[in-house]
């Protein structure tokens, strides 16, 4: 299971990263059951919103993303993401799903 951030280009790159990677990623760390954190930087949109950059926050099934979701240090980074990135983040929940690209 996979909370996934996608951000819109900021108008200020640099205090993004700072306030993201300095403050918002060691909050994060201490989420109960977040196994991984993948970050993306994006070198341009080729279609749809200037994207920036996507988080992809796994967990190791549903059961662990709610618990995490509930919990207090969930509820910490939250309110730090919406302090420095209000109306620049988009957040979606999925699963992965490994399937090929090309018939055989």
């Amino acid at each position: 299971m996979k909370l996934i951030a996608i951000y819109k280009r900021p108008e200020d790159p640099e205090a993004f990263d700072q306030a993201y990677f300095n403050t918002h990623i060691p909050l994060l760390k201490k989420v109960p059951g977040l196994q991984k954190t993948t970050i993306t930087r994006i070198k341009r949109s080729l279609i749809g919103d200037d994207v920036y950059m996507i988080a992809e926050m796994s967990f190791s099934d549903e059961a662990s993303y709610k618990a995490a979701m509930k919990s207090p240090e969930m509820a910490a980074a939250s309110e730090n993401l919406n302090g420095f990135a209000s109306g620049l983040v988009t957040l979606v929940v999925g699963t992965e799903q490994d399937r090929p690209t090309t018939s055989s």
